[in-house]
This record gives structure tokens, C-alpha cells and sequence, in this order.
């Protein structure tokens, strides 16, 4: 095992720049990728995930916060086609009304696929309530949003797609503005050959919605240094970040009970008491999307996979480093639920009295969960003609305040 754990690192960079050797192909002669991406293996033209997690036990099986736990279901099945045309969409701003953000734009790959702000800024220029979640390992979730309103990730994605204050498209402007261009034609072509047999064929919704679900249940980061540890390598970690992971699974501070190995969440509900930033109101969170007045001020419990690249936490960037989030925990059963507020706080919160050792050591841990061995490649060229917003971000090394790069 260990041995394999050596080797496994070199193997990813080699088929991760094997999938993004498409990245520098011009717009006028784009071809989709016909190999699944890295972790995946193309079975008669399906990418099925593979991974060690798949050999062991499901939760039921091994217990709260045990080392070798199984995957819980996920998405997988796409075309190394689809979800490469996925990979086009995601970083392409034509998919917004007025060509200024692309779904890159709030996840980013450099930030965890989370655009580091406590509230996310969409093409009206103003920060919107609660902060981007990270995109890697979407392919297991159950539910979407902060608030769980989404069942699928296509009942998710058109959400900010047809937000007024996030892409502000609509269907028959999102529609138009693909069938417009050529390039995404042929590709939507080669990503479903039967549907465009026809010269008139045109592009469907439910093909873009499909896409785009394809490209992000590919995001799959399960190859961590804890991950090396917990397949059997005992020096993948530190003796200090050994130290956090205890303290993670301790019945004393309890950690693991919500934030549930292998994906370090249970995908839940949770009311936890978070303070919301200075003057914002209340976010009654669930309670609103669920009808459930028992979860108010309730969230997602959210993975801690990478959340090292991804502050400020919290539902609206609270809190700006892990340290800060940790300690909140060791504050007191809602110590910091604002006057006039009655929530019914998660039976898992309570007191467990953290010494600041203890804290620093867990923030060793949570380190540990970086993983971006199968990062996708990011287009420096799009069939849209348009340049990707978010490369235009990174190369001028400047975020503006209202999230929109300048020509300048």
C-alpha cells in the first residue's frame, strides 16, 4: 500500500495532462476529449468512477469517522464528450445575459471551486447573501444550495443561471445564444451524435443542463494526504496532524459526527447557531426554501474537502480563517444565536472546551484534506469566441470589487 500511495501522485499528473491536452486548441477547431477524465474509466463509452473508497464498507457498516468508509451513491455514466463540453460551459460567460460572468466566475478552480468572498457578486455588481460552496465532489450530493432546496445538480445549476442578480439569462436567451454559434453546435454534435443527425438540429436545454452536471460530478477529490493515510500509508501524516485527527474523531469535540468521513460531511441539515456578518440580517436559511420552522437558521452541513483553499467560511463568509471557524465550536451551545432568536440548536453542538493546542492541531488536520489531483484543465480559448472571465481574473491578478474584469 504504501508503495502505491508513492506512485498514485505521479499516475494522476500523467492522466490529468493526458485529459487537458485539448486546453490550447483554438475556437474554430475544438474537438471534445475522447478519454474520461483522470479517476474515471471509460467503460463502452461511459466515465465510471474508480476508486479505493469503493472497496470498503458502507457508513452503516463502519462507524462514525472510520478511516476506511465507503462512498455513499454518486453520478457517473456521462461521455468523456459530455463532460468534456461541460468543462466549455462552465468557464464560458456567453451563458450569462450580458457576457460579464460564466459559472467560473463564483467557482473558481484555484479557490476549491469556491471564488473566496463571504458573499458571491453576479453580473448585477452587488454581493448577494450567502457565499459560492465548492463544487468538488458535487457527484455524491443528495441535495444543493446552502438551504438544500435543489434535488438534482440540473435543478441546481438554474438557479444562478436565471437569478436576476447572478447570470440573469433565462431559458429562451440561453437557448438562442448557443444555437447562435456554430462551434457549439458541432460540439453538442459530437457530444450527442444521434440527436444531431439532422442539419437543423438545435440545442436542447435538458443537453445543457446535462453537460454541465456532467463536467461538475467529475470534480472528484478523494486523493488527500489523509486519504494516502487512510488507505494504509501511516507517514502521509504528521505526528501533529495525527494529533488533529483524533481530536477530530473525539467524542469530545465531535467533529466527525456531521462533517462524516469520506466526504467529511453527512449532507444534512444543520442549526448551529453562526452568526451572520455586521449589518445583515437574520438568514433563516432552510426554514424559508423547506417550509420547516424547526430549521431555522439551519444549513448544509458542508464537506471539509479543501476547505483550506476556500475562506471565509460559513454560509456567509463569517469567519475568515479555519482557526476562527474552529474555535466557534468551543464557544458555548449557541452562545452566539442574535437577541429574539429561538433555534433549535443541533443536539451536536455543545461544549467540548477545546484548548487552544487542541484547536491548532485540528486546523493541522483539516490542512491535510487538500487534494486537487484531478483539477480539469481550464480553456484558454472558448467555441464562444469570448475570453474566459475567469483566466482574464487570474492573468490581471485583480478581482475588482464588483467581480467583473475590465478590458483596461
Amino acid at each position: 500500500m504504501k508503495q502505491f500511495s508513492l506512485y498514485l501522485p505521479w499516475l494522476l499528473v500523467l492522466a490529468a495532462c493526458t485529459y487537458g491536452r485539448w486546453a490550447l486548441a483554438g475556437a474554430s477547431d475544438i474537438v471534445l476529449n475522447e478519454n474520461c477524465p483522470p479517476g474515471f474509466q471509460n467503460s463502452d463509452g461511459h466515465c465510471k468512477l474508480r476508486n479505493l473508497y469503493q472497496m470498503y464498507p458502507s457508513l452503516e457498516n463502519a462507524g462514525v469517522g472510520g478511516l476506511k468508509t465507503g462512498l455513499p451513491a454518486y453520478r457517473d455514466g456521462f461521455s468523456p464528450q459530455q463532460i468534456d463540453l461541460g468543462r466549455y460551459l462552465f468557464f464560458d460567460p456567453a451563458l450569462s445575459a450580458d457576457g460579464t460572468v460564466s459559472c467560473a466566475s463564483c467557482h473558481q478552480p484555484d479557490r476549491g471551486f469556491a471564488d473566496g468572498r463571504g458573499r458571491s457578486v453576479g453580473v448585477s455588481g452587488e454581493a448577494m447573501r450567502r457565499s459560492a460552496p465548492s463544487l468538488w465532489n458535487v457527484a455524491f450530493g443528495q441535495r444543493f444550495f446552502w438551504d438544500a432546496r435543489a434535488g438534482s445538480l440540473e435543478e441546481q445549476m438554474q438557479g444562478p443561471l436565471y437569478d436576476e442578480h447572478e447570470m440573469a439569462t433565462n431559458p429562451e436567451q440561453l437557448l438562442r445564444s448557443l444555437n447562435d454559434i456554430p462551434m457549439y453546435r458541432e460540439l453538442f454534435r459530437q457530444a450527442w451524435p444521434r440527436d444531431f443527425e439532422s442539419a437543423d438540429a438545435q440545442i436542447r436545454l435538458d443537453q445543457i443542463y446535462s453537460a454541465l452536471t456532467a463536467f461538475q460530478a467529475s470534480l472528484i477529490s478523494l486523493n488527500s494526504r489523509y486519504d494516502q493515510y487512510a488507505h494504509g500509508y501511516a507517514d502521509a501524516l504528521t505526528e501533529p496532524e495525527k494529533e488533529g485527527m483524533n481530536v477530530f474523531r473525539s467524542f469530545v469535540a465531535r467533529c466527525a459526527e456531521c462533517h462524516t468521513p469520506p466526504l467529511f460531511t453527512n449532507q444534512q441539515i444543520a442549526v448551529i447557531g453562526t452568526p451572520d456578518p455586521e449589518g445583515m440580517p437574520f438568514d433563516p436559511g432552510a426554514s424559508e426554501s423547506l417550509g420547516e420552522p424547526t430549521l431555522r437558521g439551519g444549513f448544509k452541513v458542508p464537506s471539509l474537502r479543501n476547505i483550506a483553499l476556500t475562506a471565509p467560511y460559513m454560509h456567509s463568509g463569517r469567519f475568515e480563517t479555519l482557526r476562527e471557524a474552529a474555535a466557534f465550536y468551543t464557544g458555548g451551545r449557541g452562545h452566539a444565536v442574535p437577541a429574539g432568536e429561538e433555534l433549535k440548536i443541533h443536539w451536536h453542538i455543545w461544549e467540548p472546551n477545546l484548548s487552544d493546542e487542541e484547536l491548532d492541531r485540528l486546523v493541522d488536520f483539516l490542512q491535510t484534506l487538500t487534494d486537487e489531483s484531478f483539477k480539469p484543465a481550464e480553456p484558454l480559448e472558448l467555441p464562444s469566441g469570448m475570453r474566459p472571465v475567469h483566466n482574464t481574473i487570474a492573468l490581471e491578478g485583480v478581482i475588482p470589487e464588483n467581480g467583473v474584469p475590465s478590458d483596461e
